[in-house]
């Protein structure tokens, strides 16, 4: 016989050859595990660890850390697949959890990771538990891009007293499921399957036409496209100003600046359309008539270029190097307003649509909001942002509610409530934040990036989910501008081109005014 073999038969049954190292903190190091049969025992078990019963407050701390934050920021969030993924998890919700979600319009209110619906029907992401059959319960915690103001909910099973207690579970007498059925899930997964979905809007990635620009600045500070009421675009190119219309292609130049030894700096249409404003690099404000093909008004008092520009019906704002902001009635040449403000460069100019308040961005990194009625001093003052502001949008649907984006240090997407003066939410985008323009129709919004992805991102308001990305451009997307039916935006960069985008959708809300004011539901 084998001399080992013998050896081994020789030892004590219940003795180890080797004894056990202590290297797990649950086991006792006086008590040691005997045999080839492991049985588990509840004293001590920690099952909100072993099953995922989630800490809310230290959550909520990971959450709101700078390395989580500055981690998410490269992470942003895509509507794109987000219906598969919202069908997946509340299919295993069904058969896990017995959640009960029959229809998926109504699932992302159920979700547990905070996922908005993508055709706008949960846009706040937030929804509460409304049939679980005492599977699951919530807990709430505050999560958002910026660490708040949004809300959601957490799902998790409930500790179940008897784990390791076999039981047999009696058949649902409500269960409808055919003997014959073949298929692997339950009835109301089967239902949750074969709901409709919303068809998602598609985004074309590629640009419908593209046009070359030669001698287009790449300058951040500058704003040298604009779009006007009549289907014109004008575009600042080198010394010269030159219109293109959508509806025909022809170009024409409108001025040269040459014979003065000037450049083109800002260019911005009236909201009629019949006038653009052209700022130059010396300081001066030129008004031209575009039907007649000559300039109208010439103004002088910056001493500096002038590269933001602002209408408000015949009042126009002129933001310059200088670091002032000029308003001047173009129908007369007295009654300049001054507004003195930023220490540095002032580069972003834009007027709420009620024509009550001007929000201007400087090179300061300050975000300011001026009264048209009040003093020469600033009416808000927001100094969140690290970088300079030049993206500023007012949005048309809600009153009040303002977004601007910084630069290359910053990379965020800031959301001011100017009524009450309070921050709402933030998104860092990644990199540097060049425009910000709103849909007319939904509650949409399209940002233009520089350092260093040089990209166009579509976002969905409130939930802030981005809906595209669109890239082309190979320097900063320095210039947008917007159509006037509001479902294109034309895109200029150091590149010299400029890319036209389909990105937003024309169709307007179908629900019927209930109003006692609409006389179109009284009609018989």
């Amino acid at each position: 016989m084998d001399p080992v073999y013998e050896k081994r038969l020789a030892g004590s049954p219940l003795s180890s050859p080797v004894k056990p190292q202590n290297s797990s903190p649950i086991t006792s190091p006086t008590k040691l595990s005997y045999g080839d049969r492991f049985i588990p025992t509840r004293s001590g078990a920690r099952w909100h660890i072993n099953f995922d019963s989630p800490n809310v407050e230290k959550e909520a701390a990971i959450r709101c850390s700078p390395q989580t934050q500055s981690r998410k920021s490269k992470e942003v969030p895509s509507v794109e697949g987000n219906l598969d993924s919202i069908a997946y998890q509340c299919l295993l919700k069904n058969e896990l959890l017995g959640a009960g979600i029959v229809d998926l319009k109504h699932s992302s209110n159920l979700l547990s990771d905070g996922v908005a619906d993508p055709s706008g029907s949960a846009a706040n992401a937030v929804g509460s538990v409304s049939s679980i059959n005492n599977a699951s319960s919530s807990h709430s915690s505050p999560t958002n891009g910026s660490c708040g103001g949004m809300r959601r909910r957490v799902l998790y099973p409930k500790e179940n007293t008897s784990l390791f207690q076999y039981r047999v579970h009696g058949k649902n007498i409500k269960d409808d499921t055919s003997p014959y059925s073949l298929s692997p899930v339950g009835e109301n997964s089967q239902k949750l399957l074969r709901s409709p979905r919303k068809a998602q809007r598609k985004i074309p990635r590629v640009p419908f036409k593209v046009l070359d620009a030669p001698e287009l600045q790449d300058d951040f500070y500058l704003n040298l496209v604009d779009w006007s009421a009549q289907n014109v675009l004008s575009v600042g190119l080198g010394s010269c100003v030159y219109l293109w219309s959508a509806n025909n292609s022809q170009v024409v130049r409108l001025c040269d600046l040459s014979v003065e030894s000037d450049t083109v700096t800002s260019v911005s249409w009236a909201d009629r359309g019949n006038y653009v404003a052209v700022g130059t690099n010396k300081g001066y404000v030129q008004i031209w008539d575009v039907a007649a093909t000559k300039r109208v008004s010439h103004f002088s008092g910056h001493t500096a270029r002038v590269g933001a520009l602002a209408w408000n019906a015949d009042l126009l704002s002129s933001g310059s190097r200088d670091r002032n902001i000029l308003q001047r009635d173009i129908r007369s040449s007295e009654g300049v307003k001054k507004l003195t403000g930023h220490r540095q460069e002032v580069c972003g100019l834009k007027w709420s649509p009620d024509h009550q308040h001007l929000a201007s961005g400087g090179n300061d990194n300050k975000l300011l909001v001026w009264n048209a009625s009040s003093s020469n001093t600033p009416l808000q003052t927001y100094s969140d942002h690290v970088a300079a502001v030049k993206a500023i949008a007012w949005s048309p649907h809600q009153h009040g509610l303002l977004a601007s984006g910084g630069g290359t240090a910053d990379r965020c997407i800031r959301f001011w409530n100017t009524l009450t003066g309070q921050p709402l939410q933030s998104v860092d985008t990644g990199s540097q934040v060049c425009n910000l323009a709103w849909s007319k129709h939904s509650n949409e919004l399209v940002s233009t990036h520089g350092y260093s992805q040089n990209q166009i991102l579509v976002w969905k308001y409130p939930s802030l989910l981005q809906m595209a990305k669109l890239t082309g451009h190979s320097f900063r997307v320095l210039y947008l501008a917007m159509s006037p039916d509001g479902e294109a935006i034309v895109t200029g960069a150091g590149d010299e081109t400029l890319r036209f985008w389909n990105v937003f959708s024309k169709t307007h809300s179908n629900r019927d005014s209930k109003s006692v004011l609409n006389l179109f539901n009284r009609i018989r």
